[in-house]
């Protein structure tokens, strides 16, 4: 049975539906992160053995084996080794060292992306913004967004879901990174971003990653907007539809999720806007809200 070198540092953020955990290590003088899969069990979710889906549990180790983002223009991976046994897969990468990227820098970058041919690699995640409402859908959507000052705002974004998501298969579809937060996009080598974590790397809609990147973002969405179009070599008005629809409903979800699962559904919902595991969602809630309202107002 696999198990961790005691030895080994564990990193937070590091578990998942297939991830056992992330440690840093060294092999040599070499620092490491190792990250070990676990094959998905008979009653585990289909969705871990849906190669479309943002969830397959193979996806990162398969890209890395095959090499394809080690040399992508933009945003690409460092070197990465993939051990496979019965119970799972253990990927090995070098550590990178964060180089406190500048967020238009990383913006381009993502924007730099979208020009690499990806249509030859299997098994990239599509349609990642509507699998994930999806699964929010199963759980009632956003009901405790509703209770909120906001909720009338939110109630009818939500009811625009389906129109949205229908825009967004219009909207052009290019390489995207698919988990693109500051965290993973860490590292530099010249003109390029070296990022990690690459789960859920595939195709979405023209703006997507750039919608995701700039929730976590120091900079407005705006300026990133336009350095994202710049490295995209297109106009801002073409990315504009997947970066607003996508940070709006990610936003909203992370907040309603986190919301759920701090309060009691007999207090005030307001006791705990402050709790830690809320107030930074909440806040990137409305930092989006020119975003929202400029959804409500499209015309689809």
């Amino acid at each position: 049975m696999w198990e961790p070198d005691p030895e080994w540092h564990p990193l937070p953020g590091g578990l998942g539906p297939a991830t056992l955990g992330v440690w840093r290590a060294s092999v040599g003088d070499q620092p490491v992160v190792i990250k070990r899969l676990v094959r998905p069990g008979a009653d585990a979710s289909v969705a871990l053995s849906d190669p479309d889906h943002f969830a397959y549990w193979r996806r990162e180790a398969e890209v890395l084996a095959s090499g394809v983002v080690a040399s992508t223009a933009g945003i690409r991976s460092g070197p990465a080794a993939v051990d496979e046994d019965p119970d799972g897969i253990t990927i090995t990468t070098e550590y990178v060292e964060d180089a406190a990227n500048n967020g238009l820098f990383v913006a381009h970058a993502l924007g730099r992306f979208t020009h690499n041919d990806l249509s030859g690699v299997r098994h990239l995640a599509r349609g990642q913004l509507g699998a994930r409402l999806a699964q929010s859908e199963q759980h009632g959507g956003w009901p405790t967004l509703g209770r909120t000052q906001a909720g009338a705002v939110t109630d009818r974004l939500w009811a625009r879901r389906a129109d949205l998501v229908r825009a967004l298969a219009d909207v052009r579809q290019v390489p995207a990174h698919g988990d693109p937060t500051p965290a993973n996009m860490r590292g530099r080598d010249g003109d390029d971003v070296v990022a990690v974590d690459w789960s859920t790397v595939g195709f979405g809609p023209l703006g997507a990653d750039l919608g995701q990147y700039a929730l976590s973002a120091r900079e407005a969405l705006e300026p990133l907007l336009e350095a994202y179009a710049l490295g995209a070599d297109v106009d801002v008005e073409d990315a504009r539809l997947g970066a607003y629809t996508t940070a709006a409903f990610t936003a909203l979800t992370r907040a309603e999720w986190s919301l759920s699962r701090a309060i009691r559904y007999d207090a005030p919902i307001e006791a705990v806007f402050r709790h830690p595991a809320v107030a930074p969602h909440l806040r990137v809630m409305t930092k989006v809200a020119a975003e929202i309202d400029w959804l409500l107002s499209r015309n689809l």
